[in-house]
């Protein structure tokens, strides 16, 4: 059965999760004019590298990654395989520490930082015990429930911004590309490379229309912009680079009469960690799937451990620093999740269809 809408859906909401939190303070750093130039670039890897991946996985018609990779070979796949299952639990470590600091900032100052982790990692936890079908149902619910507050947000956001911080609207750094190699730029592919590769996990139990998933990410790049010209245009480039999350700090400076909450980032924020969660949840359900083809284990009793073993691994990170480095050590593995994985797997898919092709002509003249 088609479920374009619950693909769709869990594609936008794994990555408005991502944009709106570290992206803006790496972009924002990554160049001091012209943000513009490394986020459409950001963005045009992101559009080429997802059109190879659907390509290959069409081409495969509609075998799972795993699966694919498989056609190279057991050991081939498996070696493969080892780097998409360390950057997801990478990811997985780095996302649940770095948004258990941001809960206990602006929500739950007095509450110890294991307990709000904990509390992240469990509900994902169970997410990803229901199984697919019950996650994406859910991821497409609570995005239908919180994208009306995004967007009044996000309408909203605007209202103390000065546009002349968007001029010069380039320098000599964005001008000449040479962000490309540094290293702001690239922990910012953070916010692209996390939520694509879930595609190739959830064929062939759900179909979609890659075409039309493909269209939808033109959904993103607006939202992009957004997360870094927002608050540029609240303090300028100078004060906006001194914050650790500067959209954050923009809406926070949103004032609206009519409404009876003092803070529009309340409503906001909730809606990014409900987006966290679901995010959490189906990487953790896929590195269930890539343990389950190695190794048969019962995936509830193994999701439980799992979770327990990356809070505890969360809690090695001391503070704030140790995350960053985190980060930048997983761009290794980012990059081959962005670049070299779709590639393969559009070279399996073309060796799949140039075999279907020949047993086809070889079966016709009988």
């Amino acid at each position: 059965m088609v479920k374009n809408a619950q693909v769709i859906s869990m594609y936008w909401l794994t990555h408005i999760g991502l944009i709106f939190f570290l992206y803006p303070a790496d972009i924002i750093e990554s160049t001091g004019a012209g943000h513009w130039i490394p986020i459409l670039v950001g963005y045009s890897i992101h559009v080429v590298v997802l059109y190879v991946y659907l390509k290959g996985l069409r081409l495969a018609d509609g075998h799972s990654l795993p699966d694919i990779l498989a056609m190279a070979g057991r050991h081939a796949a498996a070696v493969l395989l080892a780097p998409v299952f360390i950057y997801l639990t990478l990811v997985l470590i780095i996302t649940a520490r770095a948004y258990g600091e941001i809960i206990n900032l602006l929500y739950l100052e007095n509450t110890p930082l294991w307990a709000t982790i904990a509390l992240l990692l469990g509900i994902a936890a169970y997410v990803a015990s229901l199984g697919l079908e019950s996650m994406m149902r859910t991821g497409l619910l609570l995005f239908g429930l919180c994208l009306p507050f995004a967007v009044f947000v996000l309408a909203s956001s605007f209202q103390n911004a000065d546009w002349h911080y968007f001029l010069p609207v380039m320098d000599e750094r964005s001008s000449s590309f040479s962000f490309l190699t540094a290293q702001p730029f690239l922990k910012s592919l953070f916010a692209f490379g996390g939520g694509f590769l879930f595609l190739g996990f959830v064929q062939p139990r759900l179909h979609y229309h890659h075409r039309k998933l493909l269209l939808s990410s033109l959904v993103l790049l607006p939202l992009f912009l957004i997360s870094v010209y927002v608050p540029i245009l609240t303090f300028g480039q100078n004060t906006a680079s001194t914050f650790l999350f500067p959209f954050l700090m923009a809406t926070d400076t949103v004032d609206i009469d009519y409404l009876i909450f003092e803070r529009t980032t309340l409503f906001f924020m909730l809606s990014m960690i409900v987006f966290v969660i679901i995010f959490l949840a189906l990487v953790l359900w896929k590195t269930t799937i890539i343990a389950g083809r190695f190794a048969k284990i019962p995936i509830k009793p193994f999701t439980a451990v799992w979770a327990l073993v990356l809070w505890l691994a969360s809690l090695q990170l001391k503070d704030w620093q140790n995350v960053e480095e985190l980060l930048g050590w997983n761009t290794y593995f980012r990059l081959y999740i962005m670049f070299v994985i779709p590639f393969i797997t559009l070279a399996l898919g073309y060796r799949h269809a140039r075999s279907k092709r020949g047993d086809q002509t070889y079966e016709s003249p009988s």
